[in-house]
């Protein structure tokens, strides 16, 4: 499957985004993304610890993704905000909770990481954005 095929698959099939790394302030990437992603109809709940406990998008802001999955039930996609170097715990964590796809936003590349992803049965998407995926695919 060619990189627009299995983008196109995600993005139309996906309904439930945990977006790891999610800002509170409106003049970061992770914050516009996900509001993004919540205006084109995606249930989007946003992961920081520092941030736990507050609403936005209309949820919880949760810890973890362990606790968006315990509380908000299955995630289908986790999309990390988070710098290369950190992106492994995280899609450690994503095939921890089951999750279907792993989505590292631009510039987040770790291939090591990718490919325990891929191992472990999910769909992963590297240095790539859906904010921009979606309107060059016509999603």
């Amino acid at each position: 499957m060619d990189d627009d095929a299995l983008i196109r698959e995600i993005l139309t099939s996906v309904k439930t985004i945990a977006v790891v790394g999610w800002s509170p302030k409106p003049d970061r990437a992770s914050h516009g993304v996900a509001a993004f992603l919540a205006r084109q109809g995606y249930r989007v709940i946003p992961v920081n610890p520092g941030q736990a406990g507050q609403a936005a998008l209309g949820t919880t802001v949760r810890a973890s993704l362990a606790e968006a999955a315990e509380k908000d039930g299955p995630i289908d996609m986790v999309d990390i905000f988070r710098r290369s170097e950190e992106a492994g715990a995280v899609a450690d964590e994503a095939i921890a909770i089951g999750a279907g796809t792993v989505w590292m936003q631009l510039g987040v590349i770790d291939e090591a990481a990718a490919a325990r992803a891929r191992a472990a049965g999910l769909r992963v998407v590297m240095n790539r954005c859906p904010a921009i995926e979606i309107p060059r695919l016509g999603l």
